[in-house]
Formats: structure tokens, C-alpha cells, sequence
């Protein structure tokens, strides 16, 4: 009986699957590792490539000369957005690489402080001393490394550094992002390029933040302003360097 209600404790205070007690209001956790790339290089294939387009423009009103620096600057940021990812991502892992290394050779060299450690972490938790214990004491029988790694270091599958998928995401949405201002720069006339380019910006970003925030099941509308304000005062900047230099060049 006592065992049982230890169980039924734990399962409240500590998650131990990822088995869903509402399978109607499914969670979208999983999707962060993703889902943060993928935003990012789509927000960033918009603005820069928006930005470049528009302060060629104020610059200079070749069309050879914008589609060739639209173009430029896309197949330019979708490598650097990739390659920036799975750099950064692959240094997230190796650390988590390095702590899971040395927690297990801890576990080895002093399991009873390593015991100890977990009780202590259940302890903050809520539990009692003596559930504490249990809890340490039934999950380090099972698996002592897979405790220390969730509980210690706070490490899952669900939030696993994945440098490929982050690299994928971020190339492909920057690519498919930075095709919109550049079409638009394509099909408008010459003399309206830039407030063409501009509207078709603001437009691509307000859908950008709704949909960045229905894919994460977050509130649509904050996601989408926030993006767009960000998104326009970054452009405004760029695109205000290129006519600066274009009007004093």
C-alpha cells in the first residue's frame, strides 16, 4: 500500500513518460527543437533578404542589380544559417555529451553520494525524507544513469540536442522565406519595388508568427506582433544602411 501511494506521488510530481493523460490537448514540447530552427531561419530569410533587396533598391534601381544581390543573398544565407546551426547545436550536445560522461563515471566512483544527491533533488520537490528515498532508491535499481540524466541534469530525449534536424530546419525555411521578397522584387514594377517589397514583407512575417505559433500551440496573436516589430525595425536599419551609402556613394 505504501509502495502504491510512493507511485502515484511520483507520477505528480515527477514525469516519468511522455505518455499524455489528455490525449485531446496533446503538447507541443516536442516540437521545440525544431520548431525554434525553423522560425528563426524563416524570420531571418525575410528580413535580410527583404532588407538587402530594399537598400540595393534605395541604392540603385538596376533590376540586374537587386535580383542578382536577392538571389546572392539567399543562397548565401541559407548556407550560413545552416552551417551556424549544426555548429551551435553540435556544441549544445557535445556538452550534454560531456556531462552524461561524467555523471556516469560519478554513478561508478561514488554511488552512495550520487544516491544521496537524487534523495536531496526529490526532497526539493516535495516529497518527504522518506519518499525521497524510495523514489532515489526504486530509480536508481532501474536505471541510475537515466534518473541522474533527467532529474540532475535536466536532460531528455524530448529536449536532446539535434544539430542535423536544427541545421535542415533553418536552411530549408530560410530558403523558402527568402523567396518571397524576392519574387515580389521580381514582378513589381521598377519604380515601386520597395514599397512593393515592403508590404509583401510585413505580410510574409504577420504569417510567419501565426503560423510559428499554431505550430507550437501558442497564442497567435502576441507571436504574430511580436515578429512583425522585430522583423520591420531590423529591416528599417538594413535597408537605411544600403540607402545611406547609396546616397553618399
Amino acid at each position: 500500500m505504501y509502495r502504491r501511494l510512493c507511485f502515484l506521488i511520483i507520477r505528480k510530481v515527477i514525469p516519468l513518460s511522455q505518455a499524455s493523460a489528455h490525449p485531446g490537448e496533446p503538447h507541443y514540447i516536442t516540437r521545440s527543437g525544431w520548431l525554434r530552427a525553423a522560425v528563426l531561419g524563416a524570420n531571418d530569410g525575410i528580413v535580410s533578404v527583404s532588407s538587402l533587396i530594399v537598400g540595393v533598391a534605395a541604392a540603385t534601381p538596376d533590376p540586374n542589380a537587386i535580383l542578382i544581390a536577392g538571389v546572392a543573398g539567399l543562397s548565401a544565407g541559407a548556407m550560413s544559417m545552416a552551417a551556424g546551426e549544426y555548429v551551435s547545436v553540435s556544441s549544445q550536445s557535445d556538452i550534454e555529451r560531456a556531462d552524461i560522461a561524467r555523471e556516469a563515471e560519478s554513478l561508478k566512483d561514488f554511488p552512495n553520494e550520487e544516491l544521496a544527491e537524487l534523495t536531496a533533488i526529490y526532497r526539493e520537490n516535495g516529497l518527504s525524507d522518506k519518499t525521497a528515498l524510495l523514489v532515489a532508491k526504486e530509480l536508481t535499481a532501474k536505471d541510475a544513469l537515466k534518473a541522474h540524466i533527467r532529474d540532475e541534469l535536466g536532460l531528455s530525449e524530448v529536449h536532446a540536442a539535434n544539430p542535423l534536424q536544427a541545421a535542415l530546419a533553418s536552411g530549408v525555411t530560410f530558403s523558402i522565406a527568402a523567396a518571397i521578397p524576392l519574387l515580389a522584387a521580381i514582378v513589381a514594377p521598377v519604380a515601386l519595388i520597395i514599397p512593393v517589397v515592403l508590404i509583401v514583407t510585413v505580410f510574409a512575417l504577420a504569417a510567419l508568427g501565426a503560423l510559428g505559433a499554431k505550430a507550437g500551440g501558442a497564442p497567435i496573436q502576441r507571436a504574430t506582433v511580436r515578429v512583425v516589430i522585430w522583423g520591420v525595425f531590423a529591416m528599417v536599419i538594413t535597408a537605411g544602411v544600403g540607402w545611406l551609402f547609396g546616397v553618399t556613394a
